[in-house]
């Protein structure tokens, strides 16, 4: 398990980098496309997400101290995979049982740090702010595409 996790961050590194290291791996017939374009960090969008869920969760200073850096941990991991689900399902990837097997092999890794993570917040939080925590990324999540889509229509989109 510490091999896939070293591997996830070596590949999330090199991911995150502006490097054309993926242009060796990748089949040169095809040009390959910035690793930026694939992955959208964007500090307002993580401090209002934080913010969210500090305000939902009412941590304590103690809780605050304990969770965020354990909390910013699961989130690395959790995008990690969600980069190689991402890779795995990129229109330069063949389609086929292999990338059927991939898929469900990452939505698996989720479930597993999901799992792991839940039981580490559940040594710093109770169990009514572990769920809070869970239902407050929901929320969150549900809140941007709404206003998401609300910009659009009034765009016209």
């Amino acid at each position: 398990m510490n091999r896939l996790f070293r591997y996830i961050f070596f590949l999330l590194v090199f991911a995150i980098s502006d490097n054309d290291v993926f242009a060796q791996i990748n089949n040169l017939r095809r040009p390959v496309p910035s690793v930026k374009n694939r992955i959208v960090r964007n500090p307002k969008l993580q401090a209002a997400r934080d913010k969210f869920i500090g305000q939902q969760l009412a941590l304590t200073d103690e809780e605050s101290r304990r969770f965020w850096p354990l909390y910013r941990q699961y989130q690395q991991e959790l995008t990690a995979v969600k980069i190689l689900k991402r890779l795995n399902n990129s229109s330069s990837t063949a389609n086929g049982m292999d990338q059927i097997d991939k898929e469900l092999e990452y939505d698996n890794q989720m479930v597993v740090i999901r799992k792991r993570y839940r039981d580490e917040f559940l040594k710093v939080l109770p169990p009514e702010k572990v769920s809070a925590l869970y239902k407050s990324e929901v929320e969150f999540t549900n809140e941007l595409i709404k206003q998401f889509s609300e910009r659009s229509i009034r765009a016209g989109n």
